[in-house]
């Protein structure tokens, strides 16, 4: 009974509705995802046009990130994005049953994840300010738990049902998850209001750059009311820009998962034994983001991401020689592990480091910067695998894993105010 009050003590019914929102549109999600690249080549496209399509879908949702976050932060509202987001990729999910043309795929795919652009900086500030400052560790764990059981839900039943149904009636019924995560917002209630003293003008609020910068001033104390976008990044703090450099940079050594399973492939392993690994991996992440959301409230944050963030290292150099089902299994429950210790976590540290009167832009930000990295990172890890070996990518990865661990020590803890 004691175990059971304290892990729900500080979870209020905001951060459940949305964890099961993310539940339903992941599981939903997953249930397609894994088979566009499979459908695109049905429709006789090669891997180029399978790359330009998953290119341009998660570039524009990266980019959407930070306007959205923007302007949930000017017009103070955070359901009305969040609804409108996940709206977006529930309504084109039926689409795709209904295209046979690569372009048509092309189109619906971006549009799906501009849904995803929209929602994700104000949720992620409504769950922030939906619980305690001392809880928003483990408020992020429960969302990003239910996030990844969305996935294991959703990959398994994509197994079960698709020798079944097929493409089109498998788009089909995944859009019932997610028109059922589409009603669960509804009943999301909007976060704290706050109230912000300070000027108006933007006349005045620009009239003394330097000093907000140099913050004789706190960015905090000002309300940029009229600001522009770029007027509005220059109030963020500069140790939580300093983070979110840091975890930027962290993101281009960051392999995922798809090298994991490559390795599989290259001991020996089958396709099958792939599969379960995946499901290993989300299984593994599922059950510990929650512990660590709580570990990161009691034990600090950027402590549990100092340990996430220094177990990837030695996570990296162990898979250049691991060589056995026993050792890649052991891979990937670590992998897991370390993946929940940060998911979480960082988005726990942004939302701590940001004024509450911009808080979705700056996890807009945050999301935006990680989410463009990505693509460049992932282009070099493969190309660094086809030229120079599997072994040179995760040599490539312990490297940055080194340089951002380093550089989260310069991050300070002190926490914005609002």
């Amino acid at each position: 009974m004691k175990l059971s009050k304290y892990f729900f003590t500080g979870i209020t019914r905001n951060i459940i509705i949305l964890g099961l929102v993310s539940m339903l549109t992941d599981l939903s999600s997953q249930i397609i995802f894994p088979l566009i690249p499979l459908f695109l080549t049905s429709l006789g496209a090669g891997a180029s046009i399978v790359g330009i399509v998953e290119g341009a879908a998660e570039t524009t949702a990266s980019f959407l990130k930070v306007l959205s976050g923007y302007f949930s932060d000017r017009f103070k509202k955070r359901k009305l994005f969040i609804f409108i987001g996940y709206a977006i990729s529930t309504i084109t999910k039926p689409l795709f049953a209904l295209t046979k043309t690569r372009p048509l795929v092309l189109l619906f795919r971006v549009i799906e994840r501009i849904g995803k652009g929209v929602r994700d900086a104000p949720r992620d500030a409504l769950i922030a300010e939906s619980t305690e400052t001392k809880y928003l560790g483990k408020s992020f764990g429960l969302q990003r738990s239910m996030d990844g059981l969305g996935s294991v839900l959703g990959a398994i039943i994509a197994l079960i049902i698709f020798p079944i149904l097929w493409y089109q009636k498998t788009f089909l019924f995944a859009a019932l998850p997610g028109i059922l995560a589409v009603l669960a917002i509804l009943f999301v209630k909007e976060g704290r209001k706050y109230k912000v003293e300070g000027p108006k003008s933007i006349k005045s609020i620009k009239s003394d750059e330097k000093t907000l910068w140099h913050s004789t001033l706190r960015p905090s104390t000002w309300w940029p009311y009229k600001l522009g976008l770029i007027e509005w990044l220059k109030l963020l703090p500069r140790h939580l820009i300093l983070f979110i450099i840091t975890a930027t940079v962290f993101t281009l050594g960051n392999f995922g998962y798809a090298f994991l399973l490559l390795k599989t492939k290259a001991i020996g392993l089958t396709d099958y034994n792939a599969i379960f690994f995946y499901v290993l991996f989300y299984g593994v992440y599922t059950l510990c983001s929650i512990p660590a959301g709580m570990l990161a409230d009691r034990f600090g944050k950027k402590t549990i991401l100092q340990i996430g963030y220094g177990l990837f290292i030695p996570l990296s150099l162990g898979l250049i020689f691991v060589s056995s089902q026993l050792g890649i299994l052991l891979f990937f429950v670590l992998y897991g592990i370390f993946f929940a210790l940060i998911d979480g976590t960082q988005r726990a540290v942004v939302a701590e480091l940001s004024p509450a009167e911009y808080k979705a832009t700056a996890l807009g930000v945050f999301h935006t910067a990680v989410g463009i990295v990505a693509l460049p990172a992932g282009f070099l890890m493969w190309f660094l695998r086809d030229k120079r070996g599997p072994s040179s990518t995760f040599l490539y990865a312990s490297i940055i894993g080194i340089i951002a661990f380093v550089m989260l020590i310069a991050v300070r803890r002190e926490k914005a105010t609002g």
